[in-house]
């Protein structure tokens, strides 16, 4: 198997994934690996139960495409991050409490330590700007800059960025979970959230975090 085709498949079964496990719905969301000097990504229009990888779009990072099936129409916010990160992978997806605190264009703060894990003391809220425009793509980066791997995109959805497409995927999952438990907070109350203290003792945790000893 070639790493191109392992990086097609690893593409769809994000995209089923993401459906799976309640990211996104119908043929919404889109996905992407950096390859070579541009990025492979999911067409525009194609439901992810019936994607195939031969469906999946190799184009460049100036919006040129090659084959027959259009790239997503949101391919900018995915170009832009590879041009200004060094992210190899880029989630987009819809998932319900993160829209709900995308369209009240509010980030989501330190309530709870792992929101650190997203770079800083909170998870930024995009401006917003119309679907599929190249003035998204600018928000976008502007919220994340060279600090965050995920923002909420105003009136929108969500980004994320990792590695590989595992870990992108697994950070719109675990910003998901995030955004149900500050709305569930909110509920019945005002969030306690962690001092400027209590942060820069998670982020010094935060080095072995997760990980095994070496034996």
């Amino acid at each position: 198997m070639t790493d191109e085709l392992a990086a097609r498949e690893a593409l769809v079964e994000a995209s089923r994934r993401s459906v799976a496990i309640g990211l996104n719905s119908g043929t919404v969301g889109n996905f992407s690996v950096r390859h070579g000097a541009g990025m492979l990504i999911t067409p525009t229009g194609i439901a992810p139960d019936v994607l195939s990888p031969e469906q999946i779009v190799a184009m460049d990072l100036a919006g040129h495409w090659a084959g027959d099936w259009r790239p997503s129409s949101e391919w900018a916010i995915h170009a832009r991050l590879y041009a200004t990160t060094t992210a190899g992978a880029v989630v987009h997806a819809h998932p319900d409490h993160c829209v709900a605190l995308a369209a009240l264009r509010q980030p989501i703060p330190l309530f709870h330590y792992m929101v650190a894990g997203f770079g800083g003391g909170e998870v930024p809220c995009a401006d917003y700007a119309c679907f599929g425009s190249e003035a998204l793509s600018e928000t976008v980066v502007a919220a994340m800059g060279s600090t965050y791997s995920a923002c909420l995109m105003a009136n929108h959805g969500v980004v994320t960025i990792g590695p590989d497409i595992v870990t992108a995927l697994a950070r719109a999952e675990k910003l998901e979970m995030l955004a149900r438990q500050y709305v569930l907070a909110r509920s019945v109350g005002q969030p306690v959230l962690l001092t400027p203290e209590e942060l820069l003792e998670v982020r010094a945790r935060y080095g072995t975090y997760g990980q095994q000893a070496p034996r």
